[in-house]
C-alpha cells in the first residue's frame, strides 16, 4: 500500500506541474465589437496564399473590424470586398490584435508621372559595382 500511496502521489506532483506550464501559455482572447484584428492568413508552412509561398508568405492581414462575437470563441469580422470568397467568421486563434500606432501608417512619396502614365526611375548614388562574369559573357551589376 505504501508504494502504491507513493506512486499516487508522484502521479499527483506531475500532472500538477503540467497544468501550471500549461496555464501560463494558454491565455484566453476576448476582442470586443468595434476593436480592430489582424487575420492570420496561412497557419501551415508551404501553403501558398495570396501568389507567395514559404518565407514571403505573410503571416497576418488587416487590420479588419470585428463585427460581433459569434458565440464563445468566434467572431465576424468586417472585410473587403477582395475578400469577398472567404467566410468572415473567425476562431480566435486565427486573429490577433491589432494595436493602434502612428508608426503603422506609411506616407507614400510622390511619383512624377510622364505623359503616358509612366515614370523613369533614377537612382541618387551608385554604392557599389561589379561585373559577373559567366561562361562567354559579362553582365555588369550596379548597387544604387
Amino acid at each position: 500500500m505504501e508504494k502504491v500511496e507513493l506512486i499516487e502521489k508522484k502521479i499527483k506532483t506531475v500532472e500538477d506541474r503540467h497544468d501550471s506550464f500549461a496555464k501560463t501559455k494558454c491565455i484566453p482572447l476576448h476582442f470586443e465589437a468595434r476593436e480592430h484584428v489582424f487575420m492570420r492568413v496561412s497557419p501551415f508552412w508551404k501553403v501558398m496564399r495570396f501568389g507567395l509561398k514559404d518565407k514571403l508568405t505573410p503571416r497576418f492581414i488587416g487590420s479588419f473590424e470585428i463585427l460581433e462575437n459569434v458565440g464563445d470563441v468566434a467572431y465576424l469580422l468586417a472585410l473587403p470586398p477582395y475578400l469577398s470568397s472567404i467566410h468572415n467568421v473567425f476562431h480566435v486563434s486565427l486573429i490577433c490584435q491589432y494595436i493602434a500606432d502612428e508608426s503603422h501608417i506609411l506616407h507614400p512619396t510622390e511619383v512624377q508621372l510622364e505623359q503616358g502614365l509612366s515614370y523613369v526611375e533614377r537612382p541618387l548614388k551608385i554604392l557599389d559595382k561589379k561585373d559577373k562574369v559567366l561562361r562567354n559573357k559579362c553582365i555588369p551589376l550596379v548597387m544604387s
